[in-house]
């Protein structure tokens, strides 16, 4: 089951804390975007698997996802094609046009299957290489 909610739930919460916090070391998980993001939750047998956000981007077409992360029980499932498609057509429904997002460079490959772009220079984020990413949903739809 997919569920999406206006505010951050301890669901969404705990997931973050498992796979950027104490599996992959991040110290800064949690920051004013999650007031103005929309959280995605996944449920398999009624168990919180994972998670992402959206939010508006600097222009109504825009909207950008993060904090990507499914519990490493439930990896291997395509729970998080699921996530990132639940975000994509909630904010397709919102007029975006283009979702960005700031990927791990590990897992861009993850998000090239999924139609994404790579586009700037790689840059850190607690010490961890990402790149920025795009994908055009007008052009996806066709």
């Amino acid at each position: 089951m997919i569920q999406i909610y206006d505010k951050l739930t301890e669901a969404a919460k705990r997931i973050r804390e498992e796979v950027f916090m104490k599996e992959q070391g991040f110290q800064d998980e949690f920051d004013s975007l999650d007031a103005i993001s929309r959280h995605v939750v996944i449920e398999v047998d009624g168990i919180p698997a994972g998670t992402c956000r959206f939010y508006q981007g600097e222009t109504p077409s825009t909207w950008v996802i993060g904090r990507v992360a499914v519990s490493q029980a439930y990896r291997g499932r395509h729970l998080g094609s699921l996530l990132i498609e639940a975000a994509e057509k909630d904010a397709s429904q919102k007029q975006a046009e283009r979702m960005i997002l700031h990927a791990q460079c590990t897992a861009a490959p993850f998000y090239e299957k999924l139609g994404y772009k790579g586009f700037g220079e790689v840059d850190e984020d607690e010490g961890c290489p990402h790149i920025w990413m795009e994908k055009d949903l007008l052009k996806a739809e066709k």
